[in-house]
């Protein structure tokens, strides 16, 4: 029996994996490939270095420069699509009959394709794109990235009918599976968590003396949920806040400033991010828009304490029970004290062991796609 090989189709180069969704990429691929499946990637090359790290689990690996010229943007289909449209990638899809795996709906330019027609095509959804492009849209100030917002959810809603001619969809929630199977009903749609780094649940015991938020920074939404804890909820009695992401904008670092107990840390190194999460007595998680796996959740159940969420950040997913909820100001507040009078303790390590070592284990989603890659 030849052995089992699919193609994957990458938005971006999958390595480093240093943010949302290129963790699932990269982490799944390197489970495909410890379960003996035969990669064929193919990536976008546009702001990235080529990434030979890659080849280790990969049988190819092939690069399409993504298109970025002005002209993308008066296309009908949406820009993240347009600019990734590659006669080359099509001609090296058919040259067998493999599976496809189609990694966000940047990847999907040819899913109604002709020649495509008989294959077997799996969506793999990481988040309801025109839903995430509106709420950039209502996050941002600037007027000229606010319409190309606006515009570019308007083009992904009507892009999103191409996912008719998807043979299955995976999505990284409950939430987006009951969504996309209102739009697209008795069309085969899975839940399958997103990939990412941990093999295990990895906790400090103990207390810490800080209370951390981190993110991508230059993100509006990051940006103004740093702003939301920094003005409504973190009083000057609290401990320590720190604040810790890429690219800071100056006006947030000049809000924290005029604090005394906030702190920033701009771009932390991978190692550095790692231990403010573990030493942090709580980690705090606000999200205005609740779409997709947020993995920065699952990193901080893995690797943190306490958990300090609003309801956003867990919408569709299994990890309610492991997080403390917070959906005002003054939740924020009142649970924020509570959590510095605790410890964590080992029957708190248990449980995030109970879900996360199930639902969102790496080895156990491994399979689950494995055998649809086998039966297809």
């Amino acid at each position: 029996m030849s052995p089992l090989t699919v193609h994957i189709v990458s938005f971006d180069i999958p390595f480093p994996a240093n943010y949302g969704g290129v963790i699932d990429v990269y982490y799944k691929i390197r489970a495909l490939h410890a379960a003996g499946v035969k990669i064929h990637l193919h990536c976008y090359e546009y702001r990235r270095s080529r990434a030979p790290e890659l080849e280790q689990y990969c049988q190819t690996v092939q690069y399409y420069r993504r298109r970025t010229d002005l002209a993308a943007n008066f296309s009908i289909k949406p820009y993240i699509v347009a600019t990734r449209m590659s006669e080359e990638l099509i001609n090296n899809l058919l040259k067998d009959d493999s599976p496809m795996l189609f990694e966000g709906l940047h990847t999907c330019g040819f899913l109604d394709d002709r020649r495509l027609q008989g294959r077997f095509l799996i969506y793999r959804e990481s988040n309801i794109e025109h839903h995430y492009y509106y709420h950039l849209f209502r996050a941002e100030k600037n007027p000229v990235s606010k319409l190309f917002f606006l515009a570019e959810s308007a083009r992904l809603k009507l892009f999103q009918k191409t996912l008719e001619h998807a043979s299955m969809m995976l999505s990284v929630s409950r939430d987006d599976t009951d969504y996309l199977q209102s739009q697209f009903p008795g069309k085969r749609i899975l839940t399958l968590p997103s990939f990412h780094p941990h093999n295990e649940v990895n906790i400090l015991g103990g207390r810490g003396n800080y209370a951390l938020y981190h993110g991508n920074l230059s993100v509006a939404e990051n940006s103004l949920a740093a702003k939301f804890l920094i003005s409504h909820v973190w009083e000057d009695s609290f401990p320590d806040l720190v604040i810790a992401g890429l690219n800071p904008p100056a006006w947030l670092l000049k809000m924290a400033r005029e604090r005394s107990n906030i702190r920033f840390i701009s771009n932390p190194s991978d190692d550095q991010m790692h231990r403010l999460i573990r030493e942090a007595q709580v980690n705090i998680m606000v999200t205005f828009q609740p779409t997709g796996l947020k993995l920065k959740l699952l990193n901080a159940l893995f690797n943190g304490r306490f958990c300090l969420v609003n309801p956003h950040m867990i919408a569709g997913t299994a990890l309610g029970d492991l997080c403390t909820l917070a959906s005002t100001p003054e939740e924020f507040k009142a649970s924020t004290l509570e959590i510095f009078s605790r410890e964590f303790d080992k029957s708190l390590v248990s449980k995030r062991e109970s879900v996360l070592m199930t639902t969102y284990s790496n080895q156990n989603n491994c399979i689950i796609l494995k055998e649809i890659l086998t039966l297809c």
